[in-house]
Parts: C-alpha cells; structure tokens; sequence
C-alpha cells in the first residue's frame, strides 16, 4: 500500500504534515464468511477531494458505510477532528457533520427545492407561531436555500418553489449535493453523483464539486467513471478485495496506472 505525502525540508524521510479532518484505522468488516473490509485505513484532509475506486465487491460501500454510520465495523478505529467517533446509525454521523448523498439521492418529489433542502430540519417561525403553534417558517426557508444554491454556483435552480419531480436528472442531484453542503460542516460524501447523468448535467455536478472544494468543505467522491475521478480529485483511494490497494494522485499515476491496481495487474 501506498500513501501520498510530503518530503521534509532536509530532504530525509517523508513526512505528511497535515492532519486529516476524517480518519479511519485498520477498519474490519465481516458479513458471515464474506469479508467486506479487511484492516482499511483511510485520511481525509480538510478542503480536498478524495476519490474512492474499486472494482465490484472492492469495499467500497462497505466503507462508506461505516464512515457514515450505516454499518457498525467489527474493528478498528474512525476519527473526526482528531476525536475517536463511534457512529452507530446515519443520524449520528449526520449530526456530527457527516452528510451522504446516496445514489438515490431520497429527495421528495411532491415537495418544492427549499422543502427538500430542509427535509427533516425544517425550521420554524420566531415566537409564539413558533413555538406554540409550531408554524413552519417556509419564507425563510426558501431565502436560505436560494442563499445556499447561490453559494455554490447553481444557476440552473433559480425558483426554489418549483416541486423537484420537475426538474431534471442533474438538477436533482444540485439539490442533494445543496442539502449536504447545507448541513455537513465537516465532510460531505457522494455515492456515484454522475452515475445516470448526461455529459452536460454531469459537468454541473463536477463544478459543484469543485466549488464545495473552493468553499473549504472536504469531499469523499466515490464513482466508476475515471475521467471525472481524475478530473476533480486530489486523491484516489483504491479499493481491492476489501482492502486498500494504493492511495495515489493525479498527478502520481495515470487512469490507466489507476485501472491496473484496481484490477490486481499492477501494485501502488
């Protein structure tokens, strides 16, 4: 296994300098006899996009799993901000900045974009409305999210009150790609966000990547298609037969270097 790091001043040893935002340690995963991770180690640094690839059945989603709390690993060790978490469903790794957008994406499609920006943190109005009478603050809630798509760089969504089963393919995902900026301070991961878009509409999602990157908020990308991995990403991390094959970047190795440790016919 390799890892990218830095050459200290001296010219000795290489150090890595920087301290990763996410980290996971000599991560185990079993499903009876199948083993889904086998001793994973991962870092993930504070403004930087980092691709995870793999063939299937490489571990991929069985990482991200346990790196969001969809599944408990048997071993090892994750930490955020340097703290030992222990995130035993999504919602905890959610309010601990973690936001996912899944394949799915699991957006309401009877419900308008400022609605489905907000779904499940809804907020409410000040006061008695509020607090009483428990009135929703929609106003509100629609200027924050055209604050939000504003932010980061989304044109294509300019009336936020248009129900999102109207929209296209790569406007449903700005808006999922927008909640989890919304709401993940810390990290946000996308599951395969091109995977049945068009060359146009995966272009947008490819600038909101860059732009969440430009805005500070670190990205874990996992996707298949290797131009747009070595288009947006700092580092690839590669998955093979539940373990880590290599950490490499762009720059380090081509797609083809990528294919071929991906693959077993070559070694990181």
């Amino acid at each position: 296994m390799t890892d990218i790091i830095a050459s200290d001043a001296a010219g000795g040893a290489p150090v890595e300098t920087r301290t990763p935002i996410l980290r996971a340690r000599r991560l185990v995963k079993t499903f009876g006899r199948v083993v889904g991770l086998d001793g994973v180690s991962l870092d993930l640094y504070p403004g930087e996009v980092l691709a995870v690839i793999g063939d299937n059945g490489a571990g991929k989603s069985t990482l991200i799993k346990c790196l969001t709390g969809a599944e408990i690993p048997d071993e090892g060790e994750i930490f955020l901000d340097g703290k030992p978490v222990h995130f035993k469903r999504p919602q905890d790794a959610r309010a601990a900045g973690i936001e996912t957008v899944y394949q799915n994406l699991a957006v309401s499609p009877a419900l308008d974009v400022a609605a489905n920006l907000f779904l499940g943190r809804e907020e409410r109005k000040r006061g008695v409305l509020g607090s009483v009478f428990r009135v929703v603050d929609q106003k509100g809630m629609r200027q924050k999210a055209k604050d939000e798509l504003t932010a980061l760089g989304i044109s294509t969504l300019q009336d936020v009150t248009v129900p999102v089963e109207n929209l296209s393919g790569g406007q449903r995902q700005a808006v999922a790609v927008a909640r989890a900026a919304a709401f993940g301070s810390k990290v946000v991961v996308l599951d395969e966000p091109t995977a049945a878009l068009g060359v146009r509409e995966s272009n947008q999602v490819l600038e909101l990547i860059k732009n969440l990157r430009e805005r500070g908020i670190p990205v874990i990308l996992i996707s298949h298609n290797m131009p747009h991995v070595f288009e947006v990403a700092d580092r690839i991390h590669i998955q093979r037969l539940g373990k880590r094959a290599a950490t490499i970047t762009p720059e380090s190795h081509s797609m083809t270097d990528a294919v071929a440790i991906m693959t077993g016919a070559a070694r990181g």
